[in-house]
């Protein structure tokens, strides 16, 4: 659509790593959100070892004309990260941004569906 301007992004937020193959899982969920909803912008975002940081990745849906973002931390457990560090980037972001409505969304390892998945994986037979 013409002149579209999207009102809510995504930022898939993970740990992130040195090694190059370690995203792939990462970014086909991002893929997977932009063949779904292709009105939906979508970035990722890494705690350290990897780029873009979460402050890039907000940015970038900013700049391209979002009003809202959606954080979504793609951890199967809640350790210190997803207790401590996310929520104080958050705040930073809501400093940083204070127009902006973030919302913070559970860890994906919390979502009974996901642990649903998961138990459904292990189980079959390859």
């Amino acid at each position: 659509m013409s002149g579209f301007v999207p009102s809510h992004g995504i930022v898939l937020f993970a740990h992130g790593s040195r090694d190059p193959l370690w995203h792939k899982p990462i970014e086909a969920v991002s893929a997977r959100i932009a063949a779904l909803a292709p009105d939906t912008p979508v970035a990722c975002a890494y705690l350290e070892l990897s780029t873009p940081d979460l402050p890039t990745a907000v940015r970038e849906l900013l700049d391209r004309g979002v009003q809202a973002i959606r954080i979504v931390p793609l951890f199967l457990g809640v350790g210190k990260h997803g207790r401590e560090d996310l929520p104080r980037l958050v705040a930073e972001l809501q400093i940083a941004h204070p127009g902006v409505p973030f919302t913070l969304m559970p860890a994906v390892g919390e979502d009974t569906r996901l642990v649903q998945l998961l138990a459904q994986i292990a189980l079959d037979t390859p």
